[in-house]
């Protein structure tokens, strides 16, 4: 097996959060844990959903929501770059709606090795939240399922709430900059 000449920098920065969520639960406990952690989450996927949105014009506007998908999957995938830190599929349901099926999460399984989970409450909603509102996505999104709580995977349905009403991205700097 040949190392990558590049160093594992988002694996570095998960180990990072993992600590900083430790450190945070021992001094102060779960809920400012968890209060915390998803509000980071929530600051960080807004930035990433905008970056992602000028530099690969990333828009909802007079395509398909099996398109979107296509182009929005680019977003999860800057945050959670797909080697070996999660698996995401999206299900297009009608015009208006998708489930997306998260599995194989890296921190989730790093909070079971550290015997942590218990307590830990997933920043999913607002970590899918943040991208929604970076890309100005106009939906209802309802956590159906989660691997945390026993399911065999995080499920999620999002219905646009009006196709007619959902800019796309017209809101995100077109050079792609975090703002």
């Amino acid at each position: 097996m040949t190392a990558s000449p590049e160093p594992p920098f988002v694996q570095f920065w998960w180990l990072h959060d993992a600590r900083w969520y430790q450190g945070v639960l021992k001094r102060f406990g779960p809920d400012a844990a968890n209060e915390i952690n998803e509000e980071a989450a929530k600051f960080v996927a807004r930035r990433v959903a905008r970056w992602c949105a000028g530099r690969y014009e990333i828009s909802f506007g007079g395509q398909s929501l099996e398109e979107f998908l296509k182009e929005f999957s680019r977003i999860p995938a800057v945050m959670f770059p797909d080697d070996g830190h999660m698996q995401v599929e999206h299900t297009v349901l009608n015009p208006m709606a998708w489930e997306t099926v998260v599995s194989d999460v890296f921190p989730k399984r790093m909070l079971r090795a550290a015997g942590t989970q218990d307590g830990y409450r997933c920043p999913c909603m607002g970590i899918r939240s943040g991208f929604f509102e970076a890309v100005g996505l106009k939906c209802r999104d309802e956590r159906l399922e989660c691997e945390l709580e026993g399911g065999q995977a995080c499920r999620f349905r999002t219905t646009l709430t009006s196709r007619e009403d959902t800019p796309g991205v017209e809101n995100a700097p077109a050079d792609g900059a975090a703002q």
